[in-house]
């Protein structure tokens, strides 16, 4: 079948009467189970069916058919997903509700929860109790004690840097871990993340933390519907704030110094380069979770989003090797792949789409001053490598235009169940 044209794959959906109360109710959903500790070498023989039946089943999901290309063979991930960020459709899936530890991709919870609370410049002079309770051997950026910071260097911090340092300062600012935690498992049950248990706002391995690679898709998708989260996400360099020091005159001075976002398919590597078309989003790392990561590119028109959790092959930049197989297995298959399951909307956009007072323009919220401006001074918001299909990529990742709501001849509204995201805004070349 060749690939739908694009209005229509970002076409509202239209039912009739009969059909309109099931597009407005939530796909079902099973309840998640208790956490637990280190999951087993194997994957459940169930797991949650949010999404479709078929995610449910452990091993590969897919359907191949005449003209659909093979799924790369060298595949080692515990977990992975392919989807369509735009429609929602699954186009691929290997135990994608397996429940495993996270790591640092739950800062794109984090980060989805917290972003909207506060403006980017607002200042926050950090204490020591900011930063206490930070678990040994985590990343960071390089908060000192004493020194001030803007809300967005704190969030450079997050997404360049993975910095556990800049997540425990804005919890602190945020009424404190406990409560942050609180607000981040409030927020997968809204997103309908049934999977994921929050015992960390970081990702630092603890008992009972899980996610799984569906769920870290759904907020991955989440969060690009935020202009804040979308330019953070793709920016490739940052300058942050250093420590207060004399120089030889005696006189105060604080020198920033440059950080590099720790996605490698965006700022590339030695043996990986950039991946074109890329546009984040987040990587993490632990004993417990191994490597996993999330991204987001734009080719042809198309916009996937992949998720890889836990490859078994021990070579370097694994993760996001295995992720690019699937990128490009996704390009290829778009449009021409029957699909294994969807990406559910929160719970919310159903109800949202009840209401005739509804915001039309489909913004998702985010920018704590009101989405004004790039990510700020100093930073380089985007990637460098253009698509391949000769366009320059995803702007500051992906824009925000058109709306989640239409109004059907008969006067009601209703909303697409597959929740788009926004139309797409082409990058900006790197100065």
């Amino acid at each position: 079948m060749p690939a739908p044209k694009k209005t229509a794959r970002r076409s509202l959906l239209v039912a009739s009467a009969v059909l309109s109360s099931l597009a407005l109710a939530a796909p079902a959903a099973v309840a998640a189970p208790k956490p637990s500790g280190s999951p087993s070498a194997t994957p459940p023989a169930s797991m949650s069916t949010v999404g479709g039946a078929r995610l449910g089943r452990p091993g590969t999901q897919v359907n191949l058919a005449s003209g659909v290309p093979v799924l790369p063979k060298d595949l080692s991930a515990r977990s992975w997903i392919v989807a369509d960020a735009e429609t929602g459709d699954v186009l691929a899936a290997h135990n994608a509700h397996w429940r495993l530890a996270p790591a640092s991709t739950l800062k794109m919870l984090f980060a989805d929860t917290l972003l909207p609370k506060f403006p980017r410049t607002t200042r926050h002079k950090v204490v020591p109790s900011d930063l206490a309770g930070i678990g040994p051997g985590s990343s960071m950026v390089g908060i000192k004690e004493n020194e001030t910071y803007t809300v967005h260097d704190l969030w450079l911090g997050v997404f360049l840097r993975s910095g556990n340092d800049a997540v425990h300062v804005l919890s602190a600012m945020n009424e404190g871990v406990e409560n942050t935690v609180r607000e981040m498992n409030e927020h997968a049950e809204e997103l309908q993340a049934l999977d994921t248990h929050v015992v960390s706002p970081d990702g630092y391995d603890a008992e009972g933390q899980v996610s799984s690679a569906y769920d870290l898709t759904l907020i991955a998708r989440s969060g690009m519907q935020k202009p804040d989260f979308r330019e953070y996400a793709s920016t490739v360099t940052a300058k942050f704030p250093g420590e207060t020091k004399k120089n030889k005159k005696g006189k105060k001075v604080r020198k920033p110094f440059e950080i590099q976002n720790t996605n490698r398919l965006l700022s590339g590597d030695a043996d990986l380069p950039v991946y074109q078309g890329i546009a984040g989003v987040k990587n993490g790392n632990t004993t417990n979770a191994g490597a996993t990561f999330t991204g987001v590119a734009e080719r042809g028109g198309k916009v996937l989003l992949v998720t890889v959790m836990n490859p078994e092959k021990d070579e370097h930049n694994e993760v996001y090797k295995e992720t690019a197989r699937l990128f490009d297995w996704g390009f290829k298959a778009a449009g021409k792949v029957q699909p294994v399951g969807e990406l559910v909307p929160p719970k919310s956009a159903a109800q949202a789409g009840a209401r005739p007072d509804a915001n039309p323009s489909g913004e998702a919220g985010g920018s704590g001053d009101g989405g004004k401006g790039t990510a700020g001074t100093g930073a380089k918001p985007v990637a460098s490598a253009p698509a391949a299909d000769g366009s320059s990529g995803i702007g500051v990742a992906l824009g925000v235009t058109g709306g989640a709501l239409v109004l059907l001849a008969g006067g009601a509204f209703l909303v697409n169940r597959r929740w788009p995201l926004p139309d797409l805004v082409r990058r900006r070349t790197r100065p």
